[in-house]
């Protein structure tokens, strides 16, 4: 398979007090398409950082990331908008729905940014809200709906683009064990009927082993591990 993004030697350093955290310490890293891969680790070690930085929506100190080959730091700020609303999708622990807003409003919000129009990005949101089970809850406001459905419309909202990335970031973390499970089986089945290629990164040792690839992420480095560590 081809390598859909890459980083190579990068780096991450924070200010703190009168010393520098190093948190990504010259990592090297590819993904290929179609992969589904876990980022486990310790809390503060990192993960989310370079989550961010995968994505686009923060910088390393030193190094570079590729996507398809092209590499984040000659692309122009609209360039960089561009590739966030087009290609990635991205999902939190939590799910930042727009509260006055229905969970169809919610879903169609990136299409609007994009300039389609109301009548497309609609249609376009009750497709992936019935993809996700909620096609009969989308004229209910987000605070009507529970936290699993809420997970369930992010999904959604972060798939309407079809994006060629899914990146999460701890999805089931609000979730009780049950809802958690659901939420899992569900990105899985989006993630093969939307050949995704998907990066997550998660405590949740279920959620980790049914990954292709399962990176530990410590003192700034990646490892592989084929067994889902202690978290």
């Amino acid at each position: 398979m081809a390598i859909l993004l890459r980083t190579e030697n990068l780096t991450k350093v924070f200010r703190s007090g009168n010393s520098d955290l190093t948190v990504l310490d010259s990592l090297d890293l590819e993904i290929e398409a179609g992969e589904m891969i876990a980022v486990v680790g310790e809390s503060g070690s990192g993960k989310s950082t370079l989550l961010h930085i995968l994505g686009a929506l923060d910088k390393p100190s030193t190094g570079e990331v590729y996507f398809d080959g092209k590499p984040y730091s000659r692309l122009s700020e609209a360039e960089t908008d561009r590739l966030r609303n087009r290609e990635f999708g991205f999902v939190w622990q939590l799910h930042c729905l727009l509260p006055e807003f229905t969970a169809r409003e919610n879903v169609m919000m990136p299409l609007l940014i994009r300039g389609r129009s109301k009548q497309e990005a609609g249609a376009s949101a009750e497709r992936l809200l019935e993809r996700v089970g909620l096609r009969q809850r989308a004229s209910h406001r987000a605070g009507e709906l529970s936290g699993g459905e809420q997970q369930r419309v992010a999904l959604a909202r972060a798939l309407v683009s079809d994006p060629k990335i899914l990146m999460a970031d701890e999805p089931t973390g609000n979730l009780d064990a049950r809802t958690g499970e659901g939420t899992i089986q569900l990105m899985q089945q989006l993630h093969k009927e939307g050949r995704l290629t998907t990066v997550v990164v998660t405590h949740h040792p279920g959620l980790a082993q049914r990954c292709d690839r399962v990176l530990k992420l410590e003192n700034g480095r990646l490892q592989s591990v084929s067994f889902s560590p202690t978290m």
